[in-house]
C-alpha cells in the first residue's frame, strides 16, 4: 500500500510540475520518476527477502538504478540546453 501511495504522489507531482516546464525538462523529470519507481520496486523486493546478502545486493542495485536515472535525466537536460544554444546562434 505504501508503494502505491508513493507512486501516486510522484505521478501527481510530475503532472503538476509539468505546467510551466519545457518538453526537455518534462522528459528528464519522467526519466527520473521512472528510475525512482523502479528503484522503489527493487527495494520492496529487498525488504521481502529473508537473505541479508540478497537484500544488500538489491539495495545496491536500487541505488545504481537511481544513479543511472539521474545521469540519463542530466544528459537529456544537457542535450536540451545545447539545442537551445545552437538554435539561437545567428539570431
Amino acid at each position: 500500500m505504501k508503494t502505491v501511495l508513493k507512486l501516486a504522489a510522484v505521478a501527481s507531482l510530475v503532472a503538476l510540475g509539468a505546467c510551466n516546464r519545457s518538453a526537455t525538462e518534462n522528459k528528464a523529470d519522467n526519466i527520473e520518476a521512472a528510475a525512482e519507481n523502479a528503484a522503489e520496486s527493487i527495494e520492496g523486493m529487498a525488504d521481502n527477502t529473508l537473505n541479508s546478502t540478497t537484500a544488500e545486493t538489491l539495495d545496491n542495485r536500487a541505488d545504481q538504478v537511481r544513479d543511472a536515472g539521474q545521469n540519463a535525466a542530466d544528459a537529456v537536460r544537457d542535450a536540451g540546453s545545447n539545442n537551445v544554444e545552437s538554435n539561437t546562434v545567428g539570431m
